[in-house]
């Protein structure tokens, strides 16, 4: 069946709600409706820069993305961020995800972003091995302050 990237409709709520349910409980992160609904509104909203994409196969989602310009001062760039990409886990395997994260990298490129950059958990080892093919690993690691 043939792999279709494309924006969230309003159609897709139910199933995008599914799909980020699920990429939080991957995470072990605790996460309420109203959070959901905040990002929801964030990527149908043309004004806001969090964007998102899904991956479609045979009339299913099965997939999202979701990404964002950041600048990158010292190259004086822009950038994009790969805040989020989860594919439903039965349809892990088919293409999803590396489809989805060429295609966050096609709309960089047609905005003129100097990279594509993401994280992920040292543990997400199935996934590292995808990323490894598409991506260079960096030597940076992240901090967090809680405020």
């Amino acid at each position: 069946m043939a792999l279709q990237i494309r924006r969230p409709t309003a159609a897709d709520r139910g199933r995008w709600n599914e799909l980020y349910s699920g990429y939080a409980d991957f995470y072990q992160v605790a996460q309420t409706q109203e959070m959901r609904d905040r990002l929801w509104s964030w990527i149908n909203d043309p004004g806001h820069e969090v964007d998102g994409l899904l991956a479609e196969q045979g009339g299913d989602v099965i997939g999202l993305a979701h990404f964002r310009p950041f600048a990158r001062p010292l190259a004086a760039a822009t950038g994009g961020f790969l805040d989020d990409l989860f594919v439903d886990p039965a349809a892990r395997g088919s293409g999803a995800a590396r489809a989805l994260i060429e295609a966050v990298s096609d709309e960089g490129k047609a905005r003129g972003w100097s990279v594509i950059r993401w994280i992920t958990a040292d543990n997400n080892y199935r996934a590292r091995g995808l990323y490894d093919q598409l991506a260079d690993r960096t030597g940076w690691i992240t901090y967090d302050i809680k405020v």
